[in-house]
């Protein structure tokens, strides 16, 4: 196989499937891994079979221990080869803040959203042979990593040690990998907030819009391209990072 090789971490749904569909697109293979199932929603698999992409769904819940180990070989058996990019946009979101913080959604949220995505990124380290052309890494993040708010704090904090981890990982494994960040702002509202809420929360972004899912799948692909790039977050967001809000945006905007 001639095209390069993507790992997309929560890849067949929602902003995921988005950029999945844009590398697509840009002639790679995919490796989709999915949590409950790796079946790609209607869109994305479309796109799939229009690019004649090769691609294989991976179901791994990242909550079990040696995730990533796992679904590093099953991709590597399968396509006999390691990678070239992985993308790690699986996540989860949880709705406590200090008051209702638990030891075991704080636990969760830490195990899926930056344990898995480290021990991803070191997983390839080990595998990359020194002499080949340097995999790509890249972290989808929060535009909140640079201005947190009060809620959703399992999720901050687990957003903000991942995004922590890009500059680390980026010196540590320099010799076989590059490793950046993507962090989206408010994106695919999924019908939680109203039409006037939405055009109220717009307003308040610096550059009056919010961003959409291929927004952030053409900064993954220029990232994925970028190679004098490494250990660097660029923020999709609307301008929404230059600002602070007080509460999570489904609070905001209603009046």
């Amino acid at each position: 196989m001639t095209r390069p090789l993507a790992l997309v971490t929560g890849g067949v749904k929602r902003v995921g499937a988005a950029i999945a569909a844009r590398l697509s697109d840009a002639g790679y293979a995919l490796a989709l891994h999915g949590n409950s199932d790796a079946v790609p929603e209607a869109g994305l698999a479309k796109k799939l079979e229009d690019t004649n992409c090769p691609w294989s769904g991976f179901q791994q819940d990242f909550l079990d221990e040696g995730a990533a180990d796992r679904l590093m070989d099953a991709v590597v058996d399968h396509f006999g080869r390691t990678p070239d990019l992985i993308v790690n946009s699986a996540s989860i979101f949880g709705q406590d803040d200090v008051a209702a913080i638990r030891e075991q959604d704080l636990q969760e949220h830490l195990r899926v959203n930056s344990m898995v995505p480290v021990l991803l990124a070191t997983a390839l380290h080990r595998r990359r042979s020194g002499d080949s052309e340097r995999a790509c890494v890249i972290h989808i993040l929060d535009q909140r990593i640079r201005n947190p708010n009060r809620d959703q704090l399992s999720y901050t904090l687990s957003k903000q040690a991942l995004a922590g981890s890009v500059r680390s990982l980026a010196v540590a494994c320099a010799d076989r990998l590059r490793v950046n960040g993507v962090a989206p702002g408010l994106t695919l509202t999924a019908g939680e907030y109203g039409e006037e809420q939405l055009a109220n929360i717009t307003a308040m972004m610096p550059l009056d819009r919010l961003p959409d899912p291929e927004d952030i799948a053409d900064a993954v692909l220029y990232l994925a391209h970028a190679k004098a790039v490494t250990g660097q977050i660029v923020h999709i967001d609307g301008g929404a990072s230059l600002k602070s809000f007080e509460r999570d945006f489904v609070h905001l905007g209603k009046d």
